[in-house]
């Protein structure tokens, strides 16, 4: 079962991404690139997930069920 420090433990490995990507990116003229595109793509799907992973954690709607029947009420017609 999933907790509240999910969203913190995928923030640390994040930071590890991103430094390993921020060093061992390739050296050369294309770096800046290599290290643009890769943080920003760990970033953009750490927040993707996080999101996601929020708003299953704490939904802002909660699930109706229309089949309940009322109490003191049969369901039927008087």
């Amino acid at each position: 079962m999933a907790n509240g420090w999910a969203p913190f433990i995928g923030l640390i490995v994040l930071a590890i991404v991103v430094g390993a990507a921020w060093f061992l990116s390739p050296k050369g003229e294309n770096q800046t690139i290599w290290r643009s595109t890769l943080i920003l793509s760990a970033v953009s799907m750490y927040l993707m997930w996080a999101i996601t992973f929020i708003a299953q954690l704490h939904p802002l709607i909660s699930p109706i069920n229309l089949k309940i029947r009322v109490e003191g009420h049969a369901g039927g017609s008087r």
